[in-house]
């Protein structure tokens, strides 16, 4: 073994994170987590001191000001451990480890920046924490401090950090064993419990599931439309309001509302923040996350077309078009996220000053030639005419409904909305002239295939094939830079693709696909997403217990290998594998795409029945492994003179509707669904097929009896 030198010098100049990048200037002598900078650690036996953090997190901007830009600081890191820095975002296994790790030797959850001090031999953990000020306060310790605490417990305590490690590693283990099927018969208990569960933790007056910081949650409001669904009569087979369960549908759309009308939501530029830091959804921690927007796109999309409530298309036009405007690149990937920062100050990019406020408004209305009255009306819609509610300024959030002030006064609702937009236009285009928030360019697959999936199903509902080409330009990057020799890589930026690619990145991306498929039919997308089937089988799937691991089998050995169900911020990858995996096996008659579905939810069975509302991503996986999918696969004749209805504008929350041109060839798994001298439809459920629809009165009828939607 060659030997290795001391570092002398920061070391993530060339790295393509911009997380990294953004403390390539810090005086510690940061190291990327790799071969070579473990190596190091054990040849010089020195602590690691891994910092974990992402590019739009603002507390890793506080720490780094604080304690690693400075060099007293950075003096004590260097001599006393070998200090690595990891973006969370390109290496969510590492994330994912350790943030477990944490909570077992802190019992409390973790969050960002993640601080470890790790061995040099085995990088088990010493300890473990989150953010450390540069002096005392709120009960943590100082930084500096905690660093020579730290050195002094290795050099002294070596037994009892083993001992520590042990205990840690048979944790893993039982969590791993947990794992391991059930002899039970899947049933709809849990799915009941959940249910139960949301309306006890719905806050009736706000909306959401908990007390602030109050996060979106789209897995919970997911689950939540497709229980009401599952309730209710389809909109052909009900000749009065369909009822089903109210209550689990209003948690739903209550939710939906509160946060398109909150402060959570940009009304000027469109897109959601990552959370909201009160109960009323008022003041968001203003960064926006790809992985956010993507997932909730396709829940506002779907709350319009079962509503038809203006609010819902409204937000979701909104997003969608921010999305392409600002995060989609000039390649066609997806960015990672936006800042919450600009200037040094959060929320700077989007608030306003009273003065400021009062003279654009008045700008707009002139321009606009609205009557004065609209001034007030603005005012009192984004509650500018109320005390400041940031810092000493205003940030808009929606404190009357539109609807409200066109009843109070006698206002067409149209006219008023169309001013209210052309205001709200004024005033975008002025806060553009303002410096912005820093954009994380990186383009993650698994990301990418979160916000494929909300513009096909936006593009398809709305009917704005601009959405559709956006879905279409992003997975065109994707096969493009990021598979190589049949395996995708996970990141990409400054021209380069990267890192093994993870559980997320198939299944979400395959998810996408199967959304997309059902936009525009391409036999080359259909055979690429078989390939990333078959990939994600020799990848990632548990030969022992099933289910899936979140690294694949040719990933760098780490202290744990990740198995896990439940949601966070996203969709468990498990339960989206599970889901695309049990349509695709319909789709394509590859049993085993549905036995590693079915054996998926075996394995998680005793995880989503400890904690039933944290795995609502598998609930709707076993809602269809219980009760599967339709299929239905339309050959379209050009030549046929018959107006057959839209099948791609209505919701049908459990059916799959693939529209394949007659004059397409068929790939060798849809031999069968061949062409007529006019239209037909192969409809099918599970492994029964129906007769097919020959004529535009069937397909009308099946697409009426399975759709829903409600009356406002």
């Amino acid at each position: 073994m060659s030997t290795l030198t001391e570092p002398t010098g920061n070391q993530l100049g060339n790295e393509t994170s911009p997380y990294l990048l953004q403390h390539a200037e810090n005086p510690v002598h940061w190291l990327p987590w790799n071969e070579q900078s473990l190596a190091l650690a054990k040849q010089l036996d020195r602590p690691i001191l891994l910092s974990v953090g992402y590019s739009a997190c603002h507390w890793c901007h506080v720490m780094a000001h604080e304690s690693f830009e400075d060099p007293d600081t950075a003096d004590i890191m260097n001599r006393l451990f070998i200090n690595i820095k990891v973006d969370k975002e390109e290496r969510p296994d590492l994330d994912k480890i350790y943030q477990s790790a944490h909570t077992l030797l802190t019992e409390r959850p973790g969050g960002w920046p993640l601080t470890l001090f790790l061995t040099p031999d085995t990088q088990m953990p010493i300890y473990a924490g989150t953010y450390f000020p540069p002096e005392p306060r709120h009960n943590l310790p100082a930084f500096r401090t905690l660093l020579q605490q730290i050195s002094d417990i290795w050099q002294t305590r070596k037994a009892d950090i083993q001992q520590q490690s042990e205990a840690i590693q048979t944790s893993f283990q039982r969590f791993y064993e947990n794992s391991r099927p059930a002899d039970t018969l899947l049933s709809n208990t849990p799915i009941d419990i959940a249910r139960s569960q949301i309306e006890q933790q719905f806050d009736p007056v706000h909306g959401g599931f908990s007390r602030a910081p109050k996060f979106p949650h789209p897995a919970i409001i997911d689950f939540a439309l497709r229980h009401w669904c599952q309730t209710a009569e389809p909109a052909g087979r009900s000749q009065c309001e369909p009822a089903g369960d109210r209550r689990i549908l209003h948690c739903a759309l209550h939710t939906l509302e509160r946060m398109a009308e909150g402060g959570i939501f940009d009304h000027l530029g469109g897109g959601f923040c990552r959370y909201s830091t009160d109960d009323q959804w008022i003041i968001p921690h203003f960064e926006k996350m790809l992985y956010d927007n993507g997932p909730l796109l396709a829940l506002y999309t779907q709350a319009w077309a079962i509503t038809g409530k203006p609010v819902f298309s409204h937000c979701a036009q909104q997003t969608a078009d921010w999305v392409m405007r600002e995060m989609q690149s000039t390649e066609g990937g997806y960015y990672a996220a936006q800042d919450a920062d600009s200037e040094g100050e959060e929320g700077r990019f989007f608030v306003w000053q009273k003065k400021e406020i009062d003279t654009l408004l008045k700008q707009a209305v002139e321009k606009a030639r609205l009557p004065p009255l609209y001034i007030a009306l603005y005012k009192t819609r984004f509650g500018l005419d109320r005390p400041a509610n940031f810092e000493g300024r205003w940030h808009l959030h929606g404190y009357v409904s539109e609807a409200a002030l066109a009843s109070k006064y006698d206002l067409e609702p149209d006219e008023l909305h169309q001013a209210m937009q052309t205001i709200s236009r004024f005033l975008f285009n002025r806060r553009e002239q303002r410096v912005h928030p820093a954009t994380d360019t990186k383009i993650l697959c698994a990301w990418n295939g979160l916000m494929i999936h909300g513009m096909a199903t936006a593009g398809r509902l709305l009917g704005r094939t601009d959405y559709t080409q956006s879905a279409i330009q992003a997975t065109d990057f994707i096969r493009t830079h990021l598979w190589r020799n049949g395996r995708l890589l996970a990141t990409y930026n400054k021209g380069r693709a990267s890192l093994n690619a993870y559980l997320d990145d198939y299944a979400f991306l395959i998810h996408g696909l199967l959304e997309l498929l059902q936009n525009q039919w391409d036999n080359g997308l259909y055979e690429w997403t078989l390939q990333l089937a078959d990939a994600l089988l020799e990848e990632f799937e548990d030969h022992k217990y099933g289910g899936f691991f979140f690294t694949g089998r040719n990933h760098e050995k780490l202290i744990q290998q990740i198995k896990g169900f439940s949601d966070d911020a996203i969709p468990s990858g498990n339960a989206i594998a599970a889901i695309s995996l049990g349509r695709l096996g319909y789709l394509s008659g590859r049993p085993a795409y549905l036995k590693a579905a079915e054996r998926c939810l075996q394995s998680a069975w005793s995880a989503i029945n400890q904690a039933p509302i944290s795995h609502c991503a598998m609930l709707n996986a076993l809602r269809e492994q219980l009760t599967p999918h339709d299929l239905l696969i339309i050959r379209k004749q050009n030549c046929d003179s018959r107006d057959w209805p839209a099948a791609d504008s209505v919701y049908l929350p459990f059916a799959s509707v693939y529209t394949i041109n007659a004059q397409q060839p068929l790939h060798s798994t849809l031999r069968e669904k061949a062409v007529s001298d006019n239209t037909i439809a192969y409809l099918c459920n599970g492994m029964q097929c129906s007769e097919p629809l020959i004529n535009p009165a069937e397909l009308e009828s099946y697409l009426s009896n399975n759709s829903y939607r409600i009356l406002e």
